[in-house]
């Protein structure tokens, strides 16, 4: 049944971070070349087009750091066990994704290149430690409870 559980809440959270980078790149309404509400579908259209403008590539690498990040908070909750290790396990595969899309399509500046090794796991570790952290205080509080009480 963990298992089940666990591979629910990674699919769930790399949902969240789909939509948080849909949203990122919809920012602005000047990059949008689809009709459809995700970019994936025309992806390489999209990188073509912005391929000499930079700024949707910062856009890109924010909303991939804070879709990680989230994706990874989401993750976590969702698992009982290894809160930590799943939300990296999101910045992994979102990293892999990341690194395919680079190797295929020829229109990424250097930097993005560069920065999206600086961005998946890091903000995802950080998601991961967000709800280890917010566990961990439930958990004393429930003690000095239980504590009071008896």
């Amino acid at each position: 049944m963990n298992f089940l559980q666990n591979t629910f809440a990674v699919f769930v959270g790399l949902a969240v971070a789909a939509l948080l980078i849909s949203l990122g790149v919809r920012l602005n309404s000047a990059w949008i070349t689809y009709d459809e509400f995700a970019p994936f579908a025309h992806w390489q259209k999209l990188l073509k087009s912005m391929e000499h403008k930079p700024y949707f590539f910062v856009a890109l690498l924010i909303s991939s750091g804070i879709a990680a990040s989230v994706g990874g908070v989401v993750t976590a909750i969702l698992v009982k066990y290894a809160k930590v290790a799943y939300a990296i396990l999101i910045g992994f595969i979102l990293l892999f994704v990341a690194m395919l899309d680079v190797i295929i399509n020829p229109y990424h500046p250097t930097f993005y290149k560069i920065l999206i090794f600086l961005t998946f796991f890091p903000f995802a570790w950080i998601g991961g430690k967000i709800t280890e952290v917010i566990y961990n205080r439930k958990k004393k509080k429930l003690r000095r409870l239980q504590n009071k009480k008896q």
